[in-house]
């Protein structure tokens, strides 16, 4: 007998929880399971010659983690970090990576079959970055689809200067 291991009751397998969160007006969506941690912004140190989309690096307990602006990669304006702002940080191709967000929502539980492809009028612009879109009772969810947002530009992930990664892994002096 395997001890740990739980089999997936059908509505888990019919489901995805998804995490929420507000980009300007817009209500988006990932898989909760692609979360690692949600947090206020930290220091962030600027990354010279990075994309507009790169915030900066920060260290997260002792690990150097670039934190990117999806406004900037969906065509929104840059985000203005208020108090609502949160890093949602996430794993990507083995690394954990920052998402700038305006505020954080709910956890969901979304139907896969409620699950839709990106409206025609979005598919050409926002509509690539979207895994589907979906009704819920209090209006409708992106889900976005973080692989294709940040395959957009795979070396604005990792930090491009070693010094630079190095001083932020150090903290401030």
């Amino acid at each position: 007998m395997t001890a740990g291991l739980v089999a997936a009751s059908p509505r888990q397998r019919n489901h995805l929880e998804m995490a929420t969160f507000a980009l300007g007006e817009d209500r988006m969506g990932i898989p909760i399971d692609q979360v690692d941690e949600i947090h206020h912004p930290l220091d962030l140190t600027p990354v010279p010659h990075a994309p507009p989309c790169v915030r900066g690096v920060m260290n997260l307990r002792g690990e150097v983690v670039t934190v990117i602006d999806p406004r900037v990669i969906l065509g929104y304006p840059p985000a203005v970090v208020t108090r609502q702002t949160c890093n949602m940080v996430v794993r990507w191709g083995g690394e954990r990576v920052g998402l700038l967000v305006d505020r954080i929502g709910d956890v969901v539980s979304v139907g896969r079959e409620g699950i839709e492809p990106p409206p025609a009028n979005v598919a050409q612009t926002l509509g690539r970055f979207l895994r589907g879109v979906c009704k819920l009772d209090t209006g409708v969810l992106a889900i976005l689809d973080v692989e294709q947002l940040l395959a957009l530009d795979e070396e604005a992930v990792a930090p491009r200067n070693s010094a630079v990664a190095a001083s932020a892994k150090a903290g401030p002096s």
